[in-house]
């Protein structure tokens, strides 16, 4: 009897893990509408203790190099060349907000700094290993606007 329900188990987090990937929405195929894209790139809620440390891990979303957040004021070397994102959930909506981390470039402009962090058009002078992939995952996206969408003035 133990077989068969461990044998269940197994197959029940096959099918859940087979879901939960199916529903992640690829890179190419993100829409940006309205300066926004209306659902979850994974499917799965994102965490916003999760998006706290992608936001500040500099070999992640690296966040902090350009940007100041006050409720991470323990990280060291916050920038200053973009603007701060406390109040971030006060200015833009949690859909906007995904756009945003998705390619800022097409919420903007051309001309922002800020890299598209799941777009696939990253410019040119790639390094070789990093062609064809994104900075963060779907999930980790997720992650990140739950964690923005934390940051009221």
């Amino acid at each position: 009897m133990r077989q068969i329900l461990v044998g269940v188990a197994a197959i029940a987090t096959s099918v859940a893990a087979t879901f939960a990937h199916s529903a992640e929405i690829a890179p190419g195929d993100v829409r940006i509408e309205d300066m926004a894209v209306k659902s979850s790139l994974s499917g799965v809620r994102g965490n916003p203790e999760e998006g706290a440390k992608i936001l500040a891990n500099r070999g992640l979303g690296n966040c902090l190099a350009c940007h100041a957040v006050k409720a991470l004021s323990d990280e060291q070397f916050h920038g200053d060349v973009a603007p701060a994102l406390d109040g971030a959930a006060d200015r833009w909506t949690v859909d906007e907000l995904r756009a945003i981390v998705v390619d800022a470039k097409q919420v903007f402009s051309d001309e922002t700094m800020m890299p598209g962090f799941y777009s696939l058009k990253v410019g040119i002078n790639v390094r070789k290993d990093l062609v064809g992939k994104t900075i963060l995952t779907a999930q980790q996206v997720e992650d990140v606007v739950a964690y923005l969408a934390t940051l009221k003035e």
